[in-house]
């Protein structure tokens, strides 16, 4: 069920080779690129999981869509902060509440590479 849940977080990592030469987003680059727009998640089964970062710090997503209120809490909110020049969040129940960090590079138009501080990787698209 937890494995369900870490995949639907993460894609498959054809065509990273290009977005790997891109430069790491600043502070300036993430508060100006991903703050207060919806990203999309790619789902492995198809789909994508929208997470929101609100201006006021808050992060919150729904796998509605996806049909994941089989498997875990469909929907959930947090916090989010930039440390170090990372996209850090925490949420009350996914992933047990733990915190975790993100290292953000542009992946082309509207898309962003993320590796998570657990070496996890992927490609999102950038909302409104």
């Amino acid at each position: 069920m937890k494995a369900l849940f870490v995949a639907c977080f993460g894609i498959a990592a054809s065509g990273l080779a290009a977005a790997a030469e891109a430069t790491q987003m600043k502070e300036a680059d993430i508060r100006s690129q991903i703050i207060g727009r919806t990203i999309y998640l790619a789902a492995p089964m198809g789909g994508e999981f929208p997470l929101n970062y609100r201006t006021s710090g808050v992060v919150d997503g729904s796998g509605k869509a996806l049909g994941l209120g089989k498997f875990i809490q469909p929907t959930d909110s947090g916090r989010w902060w930039i440390q170090s020049d990372k996209l850090c969040q925490q949420f009350k129940v996914w992933y047990d509440g733990s915190k975790m960090c993100f290292d953000l590079t542009d992946a082309g138009p509207n898309k962003v590479k993320w590796i998570r501080d657990n070496g996890e990787s992927g490609i999102a698209r950038i909302g409104n």
